[in-house]
């Protein structure tokens, strides 16, 4: 297959970034805004996230279900998406940040209803986002490099954020004033960013069957076990490592002391993602993206450790431990996508049927559901730890149950995502080996050649389409037993 040209890659990249106005927004600020602007308790707070990140969860299912149904023969399955979920999703962004005071009641009701409106929008349209990058090309160095713009468009918002927003957020500022000007701004720049994307990013692998019925959907999920694997190892570093987003203000304010330290660690997530970015396609091809994903979780694992242990004057150590979990976090985060997209054919090889949006939205769906979890446990530990709000000086107990959350439970959790991960079997020798097997069937079935009468009822269905539930060749294929990656 062709390369990807550089306008499409940043075009993709574009997208990402437009993604997370909306959520890293979210993720770095909503809990600070609803326990110091809102005025709602941690533990509410907690319960919240919670509640409304598992509901968003599901929405993502049902995003995937609405992908793998639509089709467009002049935008594809995934564009028409963006093109018509973007605006709404920033809107309800600047709903999201705008809490009346209703009451208690009220203004928790208010939350809800807000934060739930823009997880589904928001699964509306990152779910075909991010169907999109397997459609663009089957090629391992060409996703990687999908991988690194989107984490690149991803991370220069989330840089932007600590630089300019995060030292905003202290005691005494009109936060309700900062958060509703700078979500505005976001509706503008987003919209661009995401017609950007339309516009450049565009489908090219062939595709079957365009519009996939909910069984064939459930077939090429049944017995994909490398998508399982991925969503559960996935499950619980998303959870640690939002676990740790949540609080990463609170501890650099609260704990350490050093609030002007979140636009330097900011700047240097900027450099690392660069640098990142320009290593990984090369290490992807000598290492390979399974023992990538494992060694940069490993590294994640080290800082939270740190992070736990260091006592809050030894300032540089403490922040030393947040640098080395942002490491791995970055080289993890460029890998995972491109091996959410192998998953993809992996599902094709044994059905003949290509699901890029069910497939992404169990892989979504499994995400979200950490990132509920580890958001509702940051929350909780907050709260356990008696955290008040307004400025005071915390308690020992308020600081421990900070540096539990940024610490303690990112390396537990990422520790567990590394043990389901050693089980995973689509290295990126047998995920080649799939793409010749896919790639001949598809040139046998463009160009049938003779067929004898012995074989004919074989010949006569080709095995890019079977029948839903049926055995194709696909179905008997080998088993998952090659070597790691680089042996």
């Amino acid at each position: 297959m062709k390369k990807l040209n550089k306008l499409s890659i940043i075009g993709y990249g574009a997208g990402d970034a437009a993604n997370n106005l909306a959520f890293t927004t979210a993720t770095m600020f909503l809990l600070v805004y609803y326990t110091d602007v809102a005025g709602i308790s941690a533990a509410a707070a907690g319960t919240l996230l919670l509640v409304v990140r598992l509901f968003d969860a599901f929405a993502d299912v049902f995003a995937g279900r609405l992908v793998d149904r639509t089709y467009s023969k002049r935008f594809g399955k995934f564009r028409p998406f963006i093109m018509f979920g973007s605006i709404p999703l920033l809107l309800l962004s600047v709903a999201t940040f705008s809490v009346p005071q209703l009451g208690e009641s009220g203004t928790l009701l208010y939350a809800y209803v807000t934060y739930a409106a823009l997880g589904l929008a928001y699964s509306l349209v990152n779910i075909p986002y991010g169907s999109l990058a397997g459609a663009m090309t089957q090629d391992p160095g060409e996703r990687a490099k999908l991988g690194s713009a989107r984490m690149i468009g991803g991370l220069l918002v989330g840089s932007a954020l600590g630089i300019f927003v995060a030292p905003l957020i202290k005691p005494g500022a009109d936060l309700q004033s900062t958060f509703t000007t700078i979500t505005l701004v976001f509706v503008v720049i987003g919209a661009g960013l995401y017609f950007f994307t339309v516009l450049t990013a565009k489908e090219r692998v062939h595709r079957a069957v365009p519009n996939v019925s909910v069984k064939q959907s459930i077939e090429t999920l049944k017995g994909n076990k490398p998508l399982l694997m991925l969503c559960v190892s996935s499950f619980f570093f998303l959870s640690g490592y939002l676990a740790l987003t949540s609080v990463q203000l609170y501890y650099l304010r609260d704990v350490l002391g050093r609030l002007d330290l979140y636009p330097v660690l900011s700047i240097i997530q900027l450099v690392l993602t660069f640098a990142l970015a320009a290593v990984m396609p090369k290490l992807v091809r000598s290492i390979g993206k399974k023992n990538i994903y494992i060694y940069s979780s490993l590294v994640t694992v080290a800082g939270g450790v740190v992070i736990f242990l260091t006592p809050a004057s030894m300032v540089m150590v403490g922040f030393g431990g947040l640098v080395l979990s942002l490491v791995g976090v970055l080289a993890m985060s460029i890998v995972v996508w491109a091996l959410e997209a192998d998953t993809v054919e992996y599902g094709e090889w044994k059905t003949g049927v290509r699901t890029e949006g069910i497939t992404y939205a169990l892989f979504s769906f499994t995400r979200k559901s950490g990132q509920a979890v580890g958001g509702a446990l940051a929350a909780y530990a907050l709260a356990l730890g008696g955290y008040k709000s307004g400025g005071v000086a915390q308690t020992p107990e308020a600081i421990f149950g900070i540096q539990i959350a940024a610490g303690a439970l990112p390396a537990i959790l990422t520790f567990l995502a590394v043990l389901v991960m050693t089980k995973y079997t689509l290295t990126d020798v047998k995920h080649a080996e799939i793409l010749k097997e896919i790639q001949e069937r598809r040139t046998k079935t463009a160009h049938p050649g003779p067929v004898d009468a012995g074989n004919a009822a074989e010949e006569t269905t080709p095995a890019t389409t079977p029948a839903a539930g049926s055995t194709s060749a696909a179905a008997s294929g080998p088993a998952d037993t090659s070597k790691p990656a680089g042996q």
